[in-house]
């Protein structure tokens, strides 16, 4: 009797050190809290065009020749604002000279965390704990993944995208349906 006793508190041990394994092995996975000591840092800048090569190119018109391209243009901006991790920076939309459109982030400075990306959003940016969580309610455009927690990067805007639908850019974290912060885009 004490034999089998013995050997189903060994088993019982093994099968819980086995969950205990598999469950703290998929809680790091899934929480990546290593990354809230990395920073990645991304220092790209402005482009003066962002269509890829595969694009189609229009021709330039003998007028067109002479005068000079015109430069970037900003057509909106505002300064993020904290949500889930204390966040801050400015947010640009910008027209460039070929007629396409970036999201430009500059000196961008958040936490780094799982899954992280770039929305264009249509939705309002609410301060405090009660903006944490609108993002995903409405429209949204995922402009990519965040390429740096740190610097000032750019993201293309798809030629489709009607840009006077959407008013907020986030930084969304995809894995918890959480925005780390956001900017409301104010139309220069």
């Amino acid at each position: 009797m004490g034999r089998v006793r013995k050997t189903l508190g060994r088993r019982w041990f093994v099968g819980v050190l086995v969950l205990a394994v598999v469950a703290g092995g998929f809680g790091l996975y899934w929480f990546q809290p290593w990354k809230l000591w990395q920073d990645k840092t991304v220092e790209e800048a402005l482009p003066q065009a962002a269509r890829s090569p595969a694009s189609p190119a229009v021709a330039p018109s003998p007028a067109d020749a002479a005068a000079p391209a015109p430069g970037p243009q900003t057509l909106a901006g505002g300064e993020l604002i904290s949500h889930e991790h204390t966040t801050s920076g400015s947010v640009k939309l910008v027209r460039l000279a070929d007629g396409s459109h970036v999201v430009r982030l500059e000196d961008l400075d958040t936490s780094n965390g799982p899954d992280l990306r770039v929305w264009l959003t249509d939705a309002p940016v609410k301060e405090g704990r009660a903006g944490w969580h609108v993002f995903d309610d409405g429209e949204y455009v995922s402009l990519g993944r965040l390429k740096g927690n740190k610097g000032s990067q750019n993201y293309v805007v798809p030629e489709d995208v009607d840009l006077s639908r959407y008013s907020s850019v986030t930084l969304w974290c995809d894995r918890f349906d959480v925005s780390f912060g956001a900017a409301e885009l104010a139309r220069a």
